[in-house]
């Protein structure tokens, strides 16, 4: 049965991958500048005998053909890239790159893959179809390494009837694995706002058009986008982050930088946020005297799960880890540039459960202290390959 096979292959490589998980987070690289991490992805490729191109500069893509005959082909996908993240972690595998860390999880993702990608090629002649291994780069960074790699053709060659991706998480305990349905990612866009007035002396503000108050009119007004505009049905998030006036205690500054983000899961929807917080923001700032800038970076579109892909999906994860160790995602506010994928193709992005509690291994992911439970490297590997092979017709 092809599934005890993946399950006894996962065992006897568990160790294997948990070095190669350990060896990546050893060694983060930024995002479009996984030169190392690609090139240790090409060496166990080769090891293997699977056949390989390069992509997106430090990408690679790879394919597992079954001997059985069949065109059907599907994909799957795992990022590499770390973020500029100090690790606080006192482990023996913490990174020797200082300021850098795989603090997202990448090198599971990238390591699990290369364990499905054992698997399958030792499975090879017992299965139909081909798998599409993408190792992508710069996730973490706009426009995504995901956007890069479909402009340069990666769903292409053969072409996939779908594309399969998972992500660590935290809040889920280890052994267990989450999947939802449709809407399930935000949108992502940056806000760059530059409010110009006219600085002077603190204790002469009539001589003054003071930019910081206006700004502070502009950060509250525009919550109303959110709770006045926006469908109270649909999932919207505005938050600002980064204020700088640099002024003093007596002295009003001629200028305020402002910068946040901007969140929701409809397109039509975001496209007249952006109008409404533009012409808003400028409005104020022009009824106070002064003017504004607004500048919006155009981040990922919101990720969706095709629901005939994500139910035979999680179908097979019950199949292989037992329906009690399968459970319900919920909208998450997060973005992840695998929606591009899911702009354009049928995809399924479920969750990997990573957290123990005993163990105390609980932060989140984007903190200096996120960890993993490693056993999660040895569902991670065999599932993939499981599921893989179920969308193929195994």
């Amino acid at each position: 049965m092809i599934q005890e096979k993946i399950k006894t292959l996962a065992g006897e490589i568990h160790q294997e991958i948990i070095d190669y998980r350990r060896h990546i987070h050893s060694n983060p690289e930024l995002s479009f500048q996984e030169f190392n991490t690609s090139a240790f992805i090409v060496s166990k490729l080769e090891e293997w005998g699977v056949p390989y191109e390069k992509m997106a500069n430090t990408g690679v893509v790879a394919l597992i053909k079954g001997s059985k005959p069949s065109e059907k082909v599907i994909a799957l996908r795992g990022d590499m890239d770390a973020l500029p993240i100090t690790e606080a972690n006192n482990v023996d595998y913490k990174s020797k790159n200082q300021g850098v860390m795989h603090a997202c999880g990448h090198d599971v993702h990238t390591s699990s893959l290369l364990g499905t990608a054992k698997i399958l090629s030792t499975l090879k002649d017992e299965f139909a179809g081909t798998v599409k291994l993408i190792f992508q780069p710069g996730e973490e960074l706009l426009p995504g390494g995901a956007s890069i790699m479909i402009k340069e053709g990666v769903l292409e060659n053969p072409k996939p009837a779908g594309i399969l991706g998972q992500h660590v998480m935290p809040l889920i305990e280890v052994g267990k694995v989450g999947f939802r349905s449709g809407k399930y990612m935000a949108s992502t866009d940056e806000l760059y706002v530059t409010v110009k007035g006219k600085g002077g002396h603190g204790a002469m503000p009539n001589f003054n058009i003071d930019p910081v108050l206006i700004t502070a009119h502009i950060i509250v007004a525009l919550q109303q986008v959110v709770s006045r505009v926006a469908d109270p049905k649909l999932p919207t998030v505005l938050s600002f982050g980064k204020v700088i006036a640099n002024g003093a205690t007596n002295v009003i500054p001629n200028e305020v930088k402002l910068e946040g983000t901007f969140r929701t899961l409809d397109e039509n929807w975001r496209a007249e946020a952006h109008i409404a917080m533009k012409k808003m923001a400028e409005g104020i700032a022009e009824s106070m005297g002064g003017s504004c800038e607004f500048t919006i970076a155009h981040g990922y579109p919101f990720l969706v799960n095709e629901e005939k892909l994500t139910a035979s999906a999680r179908q097979s994860a019950e199949e292989y880890l037992g329906k009690e160790n399968v459970v319900d995602l919920d909208i998450w506010m997060a973005a992840e540039d695998f929606a591009y994928y899911s702009q354009v193709t049928d995809a399924c992005f479920y969750r990997l459960g990573t957290r123990n509690e005993e163990r105390g291994i609980t932060s989140s992911v984007h903190t200096p202290t996120f960890d993993i439970d490693e056993k999660a490297l040895g569902i991670s590997t065999g599932l993939m390959a499981y599921l893989a092979l179920k969308e193929l017709g195994n």
